[in-house]
């Protein structure tokens, strides 16, 4: 049997995207396993996007089945190679050369890095670091030192905003070894970026260094920015009369715009000294002089966000739950997605902390029905602050996010035997609701968001490694998730996952009964007012298929897996109608894929934890031979009216990867495809094996054309291969979740 491999030569990075169905590394099964190509790509965003070191070997294991794994192969350690290689520049000047190559219109050279500035200010962090590859190129090209300086210091600050801090660090150090022209201009900011990122990372002495060294080159106009993150680093580090001078000597706003940032460090500054009822009346005043900036909902969300602090430094705990209360509902007001003043002024303001401290204090009165509802909205705001302004305008907001239902009428979607499971993970512990139709309990767990991010790692690990670990890392993690919430007998599970649990495989946690698939069926929701939304869709549809597979690129992208998968399940539905080779095109697709009612999409795909709306199909280019694939972005996807689509089948690599915005689901594929109009998505979360996701989607497909509903199909499938001894570890039977419409089957 073959494993599918990843390989983009260089031109596209694991670690930047989650990529396979490729064979061009093809082992057998006792040989190699690829996934480890997977741990420092997409394990590492389980810390919210801080990366983790590329791990170059894994042990010696046996596999459930028995079979002892040989040591890695050199695919093996080419892919952690590659791993360790991602983003870097010669993989950027690669891309850069190959987006210059396509570009109908040449810039002048400076033009780039204009580009790059303008798309990370307006929050297009992949726009960004495209545009400043594509200068990087022209400054190889022309030996200009000085593009090469401002490129280098604009990948820093894409980078920095984006939040993947080590590439903002190794970017910003690269740009203070050049030699630019006006050192002014590089200096200063990529010494700020260094600042920037170790107060982010809780380091403020060490900010403050990097701070002092921007200071040394800055322009007097941009000296006040760097003297309000100093500021703050400053009151991080509790040196508040330090914290007073520096922000003293920044002087006045010099913009309109700047002032609201002021206005809330100077009460951040109060609160530092001890001062909550000044710091109280600060806020208060910014709150009654909001109205003049461009986004007025964004400044009172703040200043509701100060009062609250300044109400609990207080000891009146009602209040700053009323706080807030109005600090969530403008959060929902909010017209912009991205604001890079906080950026510029070290605030580093993130909405979903607001929305996690009004669930808490919410639950310490003991409403759980209201801390839920906060948390269902706190899903739809974080979706919203990803997509907002960056597809086409007739993208609805409502449609994109659904109105939250009310519980009563949540309650009333599911059937006797149907219960949601939904989960929010605060700071020091995880809440969970289980929502049935008569009723709904909440569960306070003792887990810190730290331990279970360490927890998931740990399994995903395991898995992906086939290890023995992965059977007691699923005991650990049901006895600390399942165990306490009382579940009743063959219920089926809609699991709303949170942060880390949205990379953990559900179906292969383990008691001493065995796995949770076999206790129960399971589908995944990105929130329970998306599941009620998409449970109200059609649900029983025409045997009818258009599938997609091993799309003609190069050789290094053949897939003849992936294609004789295609080829296996065609048969099964009495419509099917196949694109393979170069006939597996982004126009072929536009066109071809809103006229099934199962879409089936056999061929590599990337899922972009730098900017999500960048995750992207890679399909067979119009023009042969190919300088390399035709992308179908998730941004176009929004665009695709998929109405009559049930069900799409993502039967690539670690499509249901990408990056986490906090309090929502992974933000990628599986919300595009939603919003086009699909019903239930099918996703891998790890690199799967050819042999037995073939078995998989064989007998899933069996099934649902056999009248079956999808959340049954599933489970059947995940059991069958679960039963087969050469793949009983749960890297074999386990890497696919169904999400969305549960209930969907095929007509007979």
């Amino acid at each position: 049997m073959n494993e599918r491999k990843g390989l983009l030569s260089g031109m596209r990075r694991i670690a930047r995207h989650a990529l396979c169905h490729c064979a061009a590394f093809s082992r057998p099964i006792g040989a190699t396993s690829r996934a480890m190509a997977f741990i420092a790509g997409s394990v590492m965003l389980l810390a919210a996007g801080a990366a983790l070191a590329a791990q170059a070997s894994a042990p010696v294991a046996k596999p459930a089945g028995g079979a002892a794994l040989a040591p890695e192969s050199p695919a093996f350690r080419q892919a952690a190679e590659r791993e360790r290689d991602a983003e870097t520049l010669n993989t950027l000047t690669a891309e850069g050369r190959l987006l210059l190559s396509r570009d109908r219109v040449k810039l002048p050279a400076y033009d780039y890095c204009s580009m790059a500035v303008a798309a990370a200010e307006r929050g297009d962090f992949r726009d960004s670091v495209n545009a400043a590859a594509r200068a990087l190129v022209v400054a190889g090209q022309t030996h200009n030192a000085d593009l090469a300086a401002l490129s280098k210091r604009d990948l820093a600050i894409a980078y920095s905003y984006a939040g993947d801090f080590d590439n903002a660090v190794r970017y910003a150090r690269d740009a203070l070894a050049s030699t630019p022209n006006a050192p002014e201009q590089v200096y200063a900011p990529a010494s700020k970026v260094l600042g920037d990122v170790a107060l982010r990372r809780g380091n403020p002495r060490e900010a403050l260094a990097a701070y002092n060294d921007a200071l040394t080159t800055a322009s007097p106009r941009y000296k006040p920015l760097i003297l309000l993150s100093m500021t703050n680093a400053q009151i991080a580090a509790s040196d508040t009369a330090a914290a007073r001078k520096t922000f003293d000597a920044a002087g006045p706003p010099a913009t309109a715009d700047l002032v609201p940032a002021y206005r809330r460090i100077e009460g951040n500054l109060l609160l530092a000294e001890g001062r909550p009822d000044d710091a109280k009346r600060a806020f208060q005043a910014l709150l009654a002089q909001n109205g003049a900036s461009s986004d007025a909902s964004y400044d009172a969300l703040w200043a509701d966000e100060g009062i609250g602090r300044a109400n609990l430094a207080l000891g009146n705990r009602p209040a700053a739950r009323e706080a807030y209360l109005a600090a969530v509902g403008e959060a929902e007001k909010i017209r912009a997605r991205f604001h890079s003043d906080e950026f510029k002024t070290g605030l580093f303001g993130d909405t979903q902390t607001v929305f996690e401290q009004a669930i808490a204090l919410t639950l310490e009165t003991g409403d759980y029905e209201s801390a839920w509802n906060l948390s269902e909205r706190s899903r739809a705001r974080a979706l919203l602050d990803v997509v907002r302004n960056r597809v086409d305008a007739g993208v609805d907001d409502q449609q994109l996010n659904g109105q939250v239902p009310s519980l009563a009428a949540t309650r009333r979607a599911l059937n006797p035997d149907e219960a949601i499971v939904e989960f929010h993970s605060l700071d020091k512990s995880l809440v969970v609701w289980v929502v049935r139709r008569d009723g709904l309990i909440g569960h306070t767990l003792p887990i810190s968001r730290a331990d279970m991010d360490a927890a998931v790692t740990d399994m995903r690990n395991a898995i992906v490694r086939r290890s023995p670990a992965a059977l007691t890392d699923g005991d650990k993690l049901d006895a600390m998730l399942i165990a306490p919430l009382g579940l009743r007998p063959n219920e089926r599970l809609i699991i709303v996952p949170h942060e880390a649990l949205h990379y953990l495989p559900f179906q292969a946690l383990h008691d001493g009964d065995g796995f949770l698939i076999e206790r129960h069926a399971i589908a995944l929701e990105p929130s329970a007012s998306v599941a009620v939304q998409l449970a109200q869709r059609q649900q029983r549809i025409a045997s009818n298929l258009v599938a997609f597979g091993n799309p003609t690129i190069t050789p290094a992208f053949a897939l003849p897996g992936a294609e004789a998968e295609v080829q296996g399940i065609a048969p099964l539905f009495a419509r099917n109608e196949v694109f393979l080779h170069s006939a597996a095109t982004r126009v072929s697709f536009r066109d071809n894929a809103p006229a099934g009612r199962v879409l089936h999409v056999a061929t590599h795909a990337e899922a972009d934890t730098l900017d999500p709306l960048h995750s992207s199909i890679l399909l067979a280019p119009p023009g042969q031979p190919a300088d390399g694939p035709d992308m179908l972005l998730a941004r176009d996807i929004y665009n695709l009216k998929l109405n009559d689509v049930a069900l799409v089948t993502l039967s690539a690599c670690e499509t249901g990867l990408g990056r986490i915005a906090r309090g929502d689901e992974i933000l990628g594929f599986t919300r595009a495809f939603f919003y086009a109009g699909a019903t239930s998505l099918i996703v891998s979360m790890w690199p799967v094996a050819d042999e037995s996701s073939a078995l998989t989607m064989r007998m899933f497909y069996a099934q649902l054309t056999e009248g079956r509903e999808a959340i049954d199909a599933m489970r059947t499938a995940q059991l069958a291969v679960l039963k087969n001894p050469r793949f009983s570890h749960p890297f074999f039977w386990a890497p696919f979740d169904l999400m969305g419409g549960w209930r969907v089957t095929v007509s007979r």
